[in-house]
């Protein structure tokens, strides 16, 4: 059965994380999504090296596209992906700033030659503002957004420890750029008009923070003026980075009662997370690791009272011991009978057997032209009455080049002509 956006044409000029999961995402329901890529390819090809060109990394973010290379610096390429633009609903990029000016696949370019062109752009900071036209990166404005100082974590030299085990702001981007090309082509339909698109990093990681970003004075004043008091007298007194952040952890928080319940413990043969979000979850957790007097729920609890760091510590302990004294799975089986939210802490790398990802089919086999059969994250949404996903493995690099030009009105001697010129084509073949 074919995906909801089955017919839609996506163009994607973009590499590494944000765009290449945007048009990912894009192909799982359904569209036709063709990635655009210079002679010597994305970048993410040569993170890792499985093969000449091939990476784990580039073929869990690029499966579900046809793949073709243009030299996008020279005039004539340019003009060979100004005759795609036509055939094509959707464009996406995450290039550079000025970059797609430089090279003529800018909006106000590309919407001459398609009038309800969507073009979607992914970018660091946005299109305005003093930092417009810097580079951005996933890590560069995990520091920017207060992400990674948010995350607390100081690494042994003193240094700020970025969040490294995914890209979060590419990937919350990503997922952004996509839900506005969904609604911006229900928009065309209805009113037969394209627009442009933009989705940043920054914004992305902002919107991690929703629940903390933001000013409520009415809050704020008590909580978040004092502690902005203390980090600008500390910052003029020249404190380091790791003391500023020792400081923090160490200010009256009314969140540290609700964290004992929210948090990672060691047990005897590995660590399990607390997940408690409510006053019924910490309850669940407390029949189940038989704690009887805690009093952080109750009524006349002041969280940021005089004693709450002295209550919270003992509470925590307590947890703490106890878990310690049993196994995973023991505990595991307790809190799920208590209905607590709990998880063990497993590895990535068992996660393509793990029983539910196998039961629920998160991890479907793609066949590879070059690598054979793969286990690849699929889609992340699944409907009921459309597929969603791909059994599209991601594109050799230049693999479909002279079938996607063909398909759209290039003659065969015409490719050959382009080919033998170095304006398409990874520059390796025989």
């Amino acid at each position: 059965m074919p995906g909801p956006l089955d017919g839609i044409k996506v163009l994607e000029l973009a590499q590494i994380i944000a765009g290449p999961f945007c048009g990912t995402a894009l192909a799982d329901l359904g569209a036709e999504v063709v990635k655009l890529e210079s002679p010597e390819g994305d970048a993410s090809r040569r993170i890792s090296q499985i093969a000449p060109g091939e990476s784990k990394a580039f073929h869990g973010l690029n499966r579900g596209k046809r793949g073709i290379t243009i030299d996008l610096s020279t005039a004539q390429g340019q003009s060979v992906a100004h005759r795609l633009i036509p055939h094509f609903d959707v464009f996406v990029t995450n290039v550079r700033p000025g970059v797609a000016e430089r090279i003529a696949m800018d909006y106000d370019t590309l919407v001459q030659l398609r009038s309800d062109l969507i073009y979607l752009e992914v970018t660091g900071y946005g299109n305005r503002g003093p930092s417009a036209r810097r580079a951005g990166s996933d890590v560069v404005v995990q520091a920017y957004s207060g992400l990674l100082a948010g995350d607390q974590k100081v690494d042994r030299n003193g240094a700020p420890e970025p969040i490294t085990a995914s890209a979060p702001s590419d990937y919350v981007a990503a997922l952004g750029g996509a839900m506005g090309v969904c609604a911006a082509l229900f928009h065309r339909q209805r009113r037969g008009e394209g627009q442009r698109i933009s989705t940043t990093l920054l914004g992305a990681g902002l919107a991690l923070q929703t629940p903390w970003a933001g000013d409520v004075p009415v809050s704020d004043s008590i909580l978040i003026e004092p502690l902005r008091r203390m980090m600008s007298e500390m910052r003029e007194a020249g404190a380091s980075y790791g003391e500023l952040i020792e400081a923090r952890r160490s200010r009256p928080n009314q969140g540290k009662a609700f964290r004992i319940y929210y948090a990672g413990y060691p047990v005897r043969d590995g660590a399990i997370i607390l997940g408690a979000l409510t006053p019924q979850n910490r309850e669940q957790i407390r029949r189940a690791l038989e704690i009887t007097d805690d009093p952080t729920d109750d009524d006349d609890f002041n969280a940021i009272g005089p004693q709450a760091d002295a209550v919270v510590a003992r509470v925590e302990e307590q947890i703490r011991s106890k878990l310690a004294d049993g196994t995973m799975d023991e505990w595991i089986a307790r809190l799920d009978a208590a209905g607590a939210p709990a998880s063990p802490v497993n590895w990535l790398e068992d996660m393509a057997d793990d029983p539910q990802v196998v039961a629920m089919e998160m991890m479907p086999v793609i066949e590879h032209s070059l690598t054979g059969p793969e286990r690849q994250v699929g889609p992340l949404v699944r409907m009921s009455k459309t597929d969603t996903g791909t059994d599209r493995a991601s594109p050799p690099l230049d693999s479909d080049t002279d079938d996607v030009l063909r398909e759209h009105g290039f003659r065969d001697d015409e490719i050959a002509g382009l080919r033998a010129a170095g304006i398409v084509g990874s520059g390796t073949d025989d």
